[in-house]
């Protein structure tokens, strides 16, 4: 019983997690930490972005800056 409602819970905590992300994309907020994860996973030997740098990075490529677009995926 205690396993269920153990696994019911993860369950939930992961639901909000994804809410909580979903909710900070739809209005905007980039996710440092998820970028951090890809670069150390994909591109370990390559320098990586502040972040005051990513969120720059991130506010150009929303709203428009100087027509670049970073990253590599």
């Amino acid at each position: 019983m205690f396993s269920d409602l153990a696994d019911a819970g993860r369950g939930l905590a992961q639901a909000g997690r994804y809410l909580g992300q979903s909710m900070r994309l739809m209005v905007g907020l980039p996710e440092y930490d998820t970028y951090v994860a890809h670069r150390e996973a994909t591109h370990p030997d390559q320098p990586m972005m502040s972040y005051e740098e990513f969120f720059r990075e991130r506010q150009e490529a929303r709203y428009g800056g100087a027509g670049k677009r970073g990253g590599c995926c």
